[in-house]
């Protein structure tokens, strides 16, 4: 072998050594991402062979909160895949019920987590909860259950080496769509059974089965939309309400131009830090700059202007991770391209897996797609400083995907009034639910409602761990009292220092990777020489 093919193999060595510890390195960026996509995993009891529609199998156990155990039950309805269909399929959806410790409960409180494509069988509901209600977890059907809407089709595709959201991309996304939807189809899956109507009437189903005569609903981002429909559908069978990161009808894509004016309102309060201002005087500017003149590469490692922009605008959710993103976009700013690197490279370990891709077309798309719209340019105009990237992956994808949803009826997607007494928990910097939907178009509707906004606060998971206190003790209140106890609401202002930001973990991460190379080539030519 000549001294330049030693060479040449030297160098695609050093190249794969370093790209399989850039992927260790996304770990931390894939935790930021997930938004606690991890959970426990519990055995349901199978259904009875001769199971028809709504029927029980029921297992008892226990169930360990952060500090305490409780008894609990783990229960598998079957249910019709398709109410409207009187020969529709059943399938089996997974009921977790914890019981409270109170002689005399009050109401229970079913949970309702975010989505669509994410389960709803991961709450860890509070002690002081559980010291006066059960609290119950039903699965939602096409995550949770017998019939999952997997699409590996779709997962490969958001892969790809393109722009992600380049027409290219976007088209081949859809042919991914379509040909998951044909398989699942093929299956025996009838996809127009899940929607928003279908887990409602799952959710009666459950609160019929237990006797409950009515119950209180804890909900989270897409959750709060299903809530809200639960409560103008059942009135009867709702009690109180407490919705957080709230999503009214019609905000399952984002509109870019409040995307901006957020991102904007977040430059305001970067301006008023001394340090970071120091670093970019104008922080909306240095974005701007940094995604319209986007390096394609740092050192060896490509980046993808379309998976920045989508795994930027995911971070902007909270305020820990909002924070990374504009450590990132300052350090690029200055030349130092190493964590745009690593967040394109989060991508591709972490979007594939962060939905159940055909639930989340089923559930979003029967609600809120609209055929007529051309959201690839909608989503993203041409003056535009971030735009609404995901709203774009996602629904300017499924123009050309063809996916079999058939839109909800009109109760299920247009604002009503609904009595039941409603507490809308909110943040101020929420990209996600921006609090001035549920102000200005939800709450017009709920005359038994009442929103708190939380001052530089986000999405959900900052809702629940900037005020911790604060927020258990308005959503105990309310369910016990029906008035949120605000007392212990306090101004936490925006932190935008980080100490581990995605720059210093690229680089953190290349360091090492080389110290190891250098440490074998040391010990080879050790033995060698030995």
């Amino acid at each position: 072998m000549t001294e330049t093919n030693r060479s040449l193999d030297d160098r695609r060595n050093l190249q794969t050594m370093i790209a399989q510890l850039g992927i260790l390195a996304t770990c931390t960026a894939a935790l930021l991402i997930c938004f606690g996509c991890t959970g426990s995993h519990y055995n349901f009891p199978p259904p009875g062979s001769g199971a028809n529609g709504d029927s029980f199998a029921v297992r008892h156990g226990t169930f360990k909160t952060e500090t305490k155990i409780y008894r609990a039950d783990f229960c598998t309805i079957t249910v019709p895949e398709n109410r409207d269909n009187p020969k529709s399929r059943l399938i089996d959806i997974p009921i977790i019920r914890v019981h409270c410790r109170a002689d005399a409960p009050s109401e229970p409180v079913f949970g309702l987590a975010g989505g669509p494509g994410m389960s709803n069988m991961k709450w860890k509901p509070l002690d002081s909860l559980l010291a006066e209600h059960d609290f119950v977890m039903v699965g939602y059907r096409g995550v949770d259950g017998s019939t999952v809407l997997d699409c590996p089709e779709v997962a490969m595709a958001v892969k790809t080496g393109d722009d992600l959201l380049s027409e290219r991309s976007l088209r081949r996304i859809g042919e991914a769509w379509h040909e998951s939807a044909q398989r699942l189809t093929n299956a025996g899956v009838d996809l127009s059974g899940y929607t928003m109507k279908e887990v409602i009437e799952d959710f009666e189903a459950v609160r019929k089965a237990f006797g409950y005569d009515r119950i209180d609903l804890l909900s989270e981002s897409y959750g709060t939309r299903v809530a809200y429909f639960y409560g103008v559908i059942y009135p009867a069978s709702i009690y109180r309400s407490v919705m957080i990161g709230v999503n009214p009808p019609g905000h399952f894509s984002w509109d870019p131009r409040v995307v901006d004016a957020q991102l904007n309102r977040y430059s305001e309060l970067w301006s008023k830090d001394s340090a970071m201002s120091a670093r970019a005087t104008d922080l909306a500017k240095c974005m701007r700059d940094v995604l319209h003149d986007m390096p394609r590469r740092w050192l060896f490692f490509n980046i993808n202007p379309g998976k920045i922009r989508v795994v930027t605008f995911a971070l902007l959710y909270n305020r820990s991770s909002a924070a990374m993103v504009f450590d990132t976009y300052a350090a690029a700013a200055h030349g130092d391209a190493s964590g745009l690197a690593l967040m394109s490279m989060a991508s591709d370990f972490v979007l594939p897996n962060l939905f159940i891709w055909g639930d989340l077309a089923s559930k979003g798309g029967s609600a809120d797609f609209d055929s007529t719209r051309d959201y690839s340019k909608e989503m993203m105009p041409a003056d535009a400083l971030l735009g609404s990237p995901i709203s774009k992956l996602l629904f300017g994808s499924l123009k050309y995907g063809r996916w079999p949803f058939v839109q909800l009826p009109s109760r299920y997607r247009t604002l009503q009034r609904s009595d039941v007494q409603t507490l809308l928990l909110s943040g101020s910097m929420d990209f996600s639910t921006p609090p001035q939907f549920a102000t200005s178009e939800l709450l017009p509707y709920l005359p038994n409602g009442r929103q708190v906004i939380l001052s530089e606060v986000g999405h959900v998971e900052d809702i629940w761990q900037v005020e911790p206190r604060a927020t258990e003790g308005m959503v105990m209140s309310f369910f016990n009292t029906g008035v949120p106890d605000t007392s212990l609401v306090k101004y936490v202002p925006m932190d935008f220092h980080v100490s581990w930001g995605f720059p210093r973990l690229a680089k953190t991460a290349l360091a090492v990777i080389l110290i190891l190379i250098a440490s074998i080539i040391g010990i080879i030519i050790w033995l060698v020489r030995r």
